[in-house]
């Protein structure tokens, strides 16, 4: 019996089962400091012609996929140093659709992105790093969502980070690269 992937979920829906342990955290961290330099190199020799194939049909170009997980990084950060900041703070959620379709994310070069995920992740890495044991807990609001923790957060981020490693990652297989 086969199972047939869903290509907008490659490596499944998130799910999340509750708190992680000191040692799932360090992990899904390390994993958070190693994926701007696995983009780097899931892009590294593409043409222009190929950053700007959709990664499946309807979806974004690999190249507003790239933009994205640097823009969806950078809010994720900000967020938790909000929870960190304050107490259960609401957040703004955005339109990524309509981010993805904003010139900076069809006419930037996609090592711009490369670069600020980067230097994202150095600092939203050192800051994890330094969490004590109760700011897990943490939490702000999401209107759509609800609490979240950051130990959620964490786990959400690294999964997304995954996620569309793995859209790049087929496209570039489906289309031979």
């Amino acid at each position: 019996m086969s199972m047939t992937v869903d290509v907008r979920y490659p490596i499944g829906r998130f799910e999340w089962a509750g708190a992680n342990t000191p040692t799932d955290r360090r992990r899904m961290i390390a994993n958070l400091e190693s994926i701007p330099d696995r983009y780097a190199q899931a892009v590294a020799g593409l043409t222009a012609e190929q950053l700007n194939t959709p990664y499946r049909d309807g979806g974004w170009t690999i190249k507003q996929v790239v933009h994205h997980v640097a823009d969806s990084h950078m809010q994720a950060y900000g967020r938790v140093k909000l929870a960190l900041t304050e107490n259960n703070p609401t957040i703004k959620p955005y339109h990524e659709d309509r981010w993805a379709d904003l010139p900076d994310s069809q006419e930037t070069p996609v090592e711009v992105s490369l670069a600020l995920f980067k230097a994202l992740h150095t600092r939203w890495t050192t800051l994890l790093r330094a969490l004590k044991e109760e700011d897990w807990a943490k939490t702000f609001q999401h209107p759509e969502r609800g609490p979240m923790s950051l130990d959620m957060v964490l786990a959400l981020y690294t999964w997304h980070g995954e996620h569309h490693l793995a859209h790049i990652n087929g496209a570039k297989q489906q289309h031979g690269s």
